[in-house]
């Protein structure tokens, strides 16, 4: 029997079956591709070998580009044999339970022994489709339900049958947990399983009260989005997204499957706009448009939406009406609202949150798997049970029983008490038998959120918290917009590194961590752009100053710092993460220099760091790349990485350096990684830096003029890059030796404030804040 998963096949060659076999490929393991054998094809893997091609298109398919050499394309008349080798077998073939069970005889009969073969499913049973397998097939049987876009969305609900064995279900949850970076779910055997069958419930509930309300598209994307804490798309944004032919081809299916007296089954329609729009080809974004689509006309391109009874289209108009601006982000004063925007946000609110009850115990054992499948597979803000404790269970179960409406059981037996509660330091939950326990945790599982629930900060500001995340180990915290770096963020820096040094060894460390979607977009432009329309240049002087100092303190200090990235880690968020004694990055991370986006240079030694890396690479490995020149390109070129393995290869990252493939395990990892430091920790020595003075800068010279009579260099781009180039070479003074970091980030900060004067740099800082990407001048 198979103890760990060596090597594995995706049979289906689809969207899903694609992204499945890639994400795998992403995680170091070979993959098996496979489909069907086209009609008097040329080439019998054709179709395998063209969704590879695809792949290899699709930018974020890969967190690095090797990773389609994994992949290894075939059929399943030819390649079937190829089975013999695998540990795990992925069926992602059309959702049709003949076609699927005709296919498991066929692996079932070229598998080893012990190979776990899956379903990617995302409406059957797994009862139904086992069909008349043989035992063994159905014990080594089980679904694994992932969620499009494969790589990027959290969420898998694993489905196991009564003779599934156990270390084939463990074998499975842990590999999707720690190298697929998966939220595993443990579904029961039932239709739709959770996060469809509620979201579409959902979907449905919506579209049904937008038509009956007539209310138009713009209007009911407004009230089920942000309000309600779902993403933006709201309902008629998301089916464009998804596709409109989804929703009748997942509800026909739940229908079919589910009892009739299911609330889905009473709620299903098919309205007959719908019907048309899909056979006219307007599906969605994939079609010639949907709810909404893109009309090019003389003066431009124009967004249109339609009209829900007429099926006319007319010009898009972003709908904020008084009456919801009115209610604010209060979801009681928007459903208490007395017109149709009230009538349809209390419907839809009402309908869906009833319907979670249906879902537990019957499909989940208690309510925080319904929540997290929901805030994971569809990115709800709260899941439904959060939801409800947002609005009051006392609230709903009186608005419900004042219009004589059906209350569930489980919301009679917790009114005037909340789903989730703090006690016993400890987040817990209510279970159906209405007592609370502790929401669970899988090992090896540390979230910050966790741990601000039942404490007190160390220390905090307006701008960060420090945080004691237990064996001696401090958690910073930036709590700014978007993470940003400001001085009440470098002076928690400075209140960290000077408590941790006179702690008297109580703490052995630091992570820099935090739960936003960014561990840190860098520095907060708006101040900049405030100080120089003041030309207050000695307070932009100091804080640079200030800065190089902390970092350079913290690279140095007697204590091991590791940053755990995840989302963007820019400019000075990314040269704090170089300062750091080792990062351990969470495998979507984007980290990246990008100053030279809005006329700067890195401004806090993050030039120093980077020059030091390579010199250091080419000391040890004997790189036959210019450490300087190789340096220039990255942050010339404001480089980020697509991904934590991109990160290491432009150097953002070292070879030493961690990736968590799990978000939810990033803050444990980077703890143990802190706890392994510490064990006789010595802070590092300088880098071995060697400045090339004026031979170096007339080489990058060169290399500026070529790319400016290429056309590749704007005016501007030239004056950046000759700065970032008389930092990186120096001039013939600065020997190597003690001090060379030091003296790099001199060069730095003349170089950032000669550049910040320029009108040139403050016109791509108003650009940036204003159109949110760089302006080339």
């Amino acid at each position: 029997m198979p103890t760990e998963i060596k090597q594995a096949a995706v049979i289906g060659s689809g969207v899903m079956g694609s992204q499945i076999a890639a994400h795998i490929a992403n995680t170091g393991v070979p993959v098996l591709f496979l489909d069907i054998v086209p009609k008097d094809a040329a080439d019998r893997s054709m179709l395998a070998k063209g969704a590879l091609e695809k792949l290899m298109q699709d930018e974020a398919a890969f967190v690095h580009p090797d990773n389609a050499k994994l992949i290894t394309p075939g059929n399943i008349e030819d390649d079937f044999g190829k089975l013999k080798n695998v540990d795990w077998i992925v069926e992602a073939v059309k959702e049709d339970p003949q076609i699927k069970n005709d296919l498991f005889k066929i692996i079932d009969a070229a598998r080893k022994l012990g190979s776990i073969v899956s379903s990617n499913t995302s409406t059957i049973p797994l009862s139904v489709l086992i069909g008349d397998q043989s035992e063994a097939f159905e014990r080594d049987f089980l679904i694994t339900h992932f969620f499009n876009p494969v790589r990027g969305m959290r969420l898998l609900e694993l489905v196991t049958g009564p003779k599934s064995r156990a270390d084939a279900i463990e074998i499975i949850r842990d590999f999707c947990d720690r190298y697929l970076g998966k939220s595993i779910v443990l579904c029961n055997d039932t239709p739709g399983f959770i996060a469809n069958r509620l979201e579409f419930f959902f979907i449905q509930s919506a579209v049904n009260a937008a038509i009956d309300l007539d209310l138009t598209v713009e209007e009911a994307d407004e009230v089920c989005g942000k309000l309600m804490g779902v993403p933006r798309t709201g309902v008629f944004g998301l089916l464009d997204l998804i596709g409109i032919d989804l929703l009748p081809l997942i509800g026909r299916s739940l229908v079919k499957a589910l009892p009739p007296d299911d609330p889905y089954c009473k709620l299903y329609r098919e309205p007959p706009l719908f019907q048309k729009m899909c056979a006219d080809g307007s599906m969605g974004r994939k079609g010639k448009g949907g709810f909404y689509r893109i009309q090019k006309t003389g003066v431009g391109e124009i967004k249109e939406s339609i009209n829900l009874r007429t099926g006319a289209y007319a010009l898009s108009k972003d709908m904020h009406p008084q009456t919801v601006i009115a209610a604010g982000n209060n979801l009681h004063a928007l459903c208490d609202l007395q017109d149709k925007i009230g009538q349809f946000a209390w419907r839809v609110l009402s309908e869906t949150l009833c319907y979670a009850f249906e879902l537990v115990p019957a499909t989940v054992a208690d309510i925080t798997a319904v929540d997290d499948a929901m805030r994971l597979g569809y990115a709800w803000k709260y899941g439904p049970f959060e939801l409800i404790d947002q609005v009051g269970t006392g609230w709903l179960a009186a608005r419900l029983a004042g219009e004589s409406r059906p209350r569930p059981e489980f919301l009679r037996n917790t009114v005037d008490k909340t789903f989730y509660r703090t006690g016993n330091n400890r987040r817990e939950f209510m279970t159906v038998e209405g007592a609370y326990a502790p929401v669970r945790r899988a090992k090896g599982v540390l979230l910050l959120s966790d741990v601000k629930r039942v404490g007190q900060p160390v220390a905090s500001n307006d701008s960060a918290s420090l945080w004691d995340i237990g064996d001696g180990v401090l958690c910073l915290e930036f709590t700014t917009k978007a993470n940003a770096i400001n001085a009440g963020v470098l002076a928690m820096i400075k209140r960290t590194i000077d408590g941790i040094s006179e702690s008297r060894n109580r703490w052995k460390g630091l992570v820099i961590y935090n739960e936003g979607e960014n561990f840190s977009v860098g520095a907060d432009l708006a101040f900049f752009r405030e100080q120089i329309k003041n030309a207050d240049w000695r307070e932009i002087e100091r804080l640079i100053k200030e800065g190089q100092a902390l970092f350079h303190a913290l690279r140095f200090a007697p204590f091991p710092t590791v940053s755990a990235t995840s989302g963007m880690g820019l400019d000075s968020g990314c040269e704090i993460a170089l300062h750091s004694s080792a990062v351990q990055a969470y495998t979507e991370t984007s980290l990246g220099l990008v100053d030279a986006n809005v006329g700067l240079i890195p401004g806090l030694g993050g030039c120093a760091q980077m020059l030091g890396r390579a010199f250091d690479v080419q000391k040890r490995q004997g790189s036959t790349v210019p450490p300087v020149s190789q340096v220039f390109e990255t942050i010339s070129a404001a480089k980020m990485s697509k991904s934590a393995a991109e990160a290491r290869e432009l150097g953002y990252l070292r070879p030493t350096d961690g990736i968590t493939m799990n978000r939810d395990r990033l803050l444990y990892d980077a703890k143990q990684k802190v706890l392994e430091l510490a064990k006789g920790y010595k802070p590092p020595e300088q880098w071995p830096i060697v400045l090339t003075g004026a031979s170096g800068r007339s080489a990058l010279d060169l290399t500026i003029e070529s790319l400016r009579e290429q056309g590749k260099a704007s005016p501007h781009d030239v004056t950046v890059w000759k700065a970032l180039a008389g930092v990186l070479c120096g001039d013939e003074s600065s020997l190597p030796g003690p001090g060379i970091e030091e003296k790099v980030m001199e060069f730095e900060c003349r170089a950032f404030m000669k550049l910040i004067r320029t009108p040139e740099t403050f016109a791509r800082i108003e650009y940036m804040l204003e159109k949110g990407k760089p302006l080339k001048n």
